[in-house]
């Protein structure tokens, strides 16, 4: 109900101000805004295209994204841009705020709200002299459904970024083990994956040293996430 109401007051502003401001296509813009507001997901401008043809609308790709692009000017939309280098939208409710965990392996994004937390950020900033005028928390990391559906021990190559983890095992001959512990990397070891190019090089820290592995090598270390089912997350903040 609450919902409802917020929306239904957005679409009393929008006409407002819309028609104050003698926007072309008022209508028409009137219906990109009800499709967008009655979807809770962060929506790319070709998604939201897909949504208003399912409701029986079809606007061209130029018009939807000028209307978006209204909206976010007269603060009744927000883009987002997350680490997948898409542009999302996403509600922008008047006092409102949150932050969003991302999920690197489905692309799962979850909006959470914490007064504490947005408190001591005041607290910080203040004691630095510092205002704050705007800001966004991007948690990345693996979601729940996506964390019951991996494995608990895997190979290097199949870790993602930001990840803890913990050397279980090698796999290989003689020669590659020997390889991995000259490297200075052992079984045991509690490292971190700095950067994981597809078929490409695996760089991991390992007791503050910064260890460059191929593919090949990194497919025979088999490792374990450092938390139980791998909740250790990236954290991103942007003031």
């Amino acid at each position: 109900m609450v919902v409802k109401t917020i929306h239904k007051l957005e679409k009393e502003q929008f006409i407002k101000l819309f028609e104050k401001e003698g926007v072309d296509r008022f209508e028409h813009r009137l219906a990109v805004l009800e499709v967008f507001l009655g979807t809770e997901h962060h929506v790319t401008s070709q998604e939201l295209d897909s949504l208003l043809r399912q409701n029986g609308y079809h606007f061209s790709g130029e018009f939807i994204q000028q209307t978006i692009d209204l909206m976010c000017r007269y603060g009744f939309a927000q883009a987002n841009r997350f680490d997948d280098g898409q542009i999302r939208y996403e509600h922008r409710h008047l006092g409102q705020h949150h932050d969003h965990l991302i999920c690197t392996k489905c692309q799962k994004i979850i909006e959470f709200e914490n007064h504490t937390l947005e408190q001591l950020q005041r607290q910080i900033a203040a004691s630095h002299g510092f205002h704050i005028l705007q800001h966004k928390m991007e948690l990345y990391g693996i979601c729940r459904e996506c964390i019951g559906l991996r494995d608990q021990v895997l190979t290097l190559d199949m870790a993602k970024p930001g990840e803890r983890l913990k050397v279980v095992a090698f796999s290989g001959g003689a020669q590659s083990k020997l390889r991995l512990v000259s490297m200075g990397l052992r079984v045991g070891d509690e490292i971190e994956v700095i950067t994981n190019i597809h078929k490409g090089q695996v760089v991991v820290a390992c007791d503050f040293n910064r260890l460059v592995l191929g593919q090949g090598l990194a497919q025979k270390v088999r490792v374990s996430p450092l938390t139980l089912a791998g909740k250790e997350m990236q954290h991103k903040h942007v003031l």
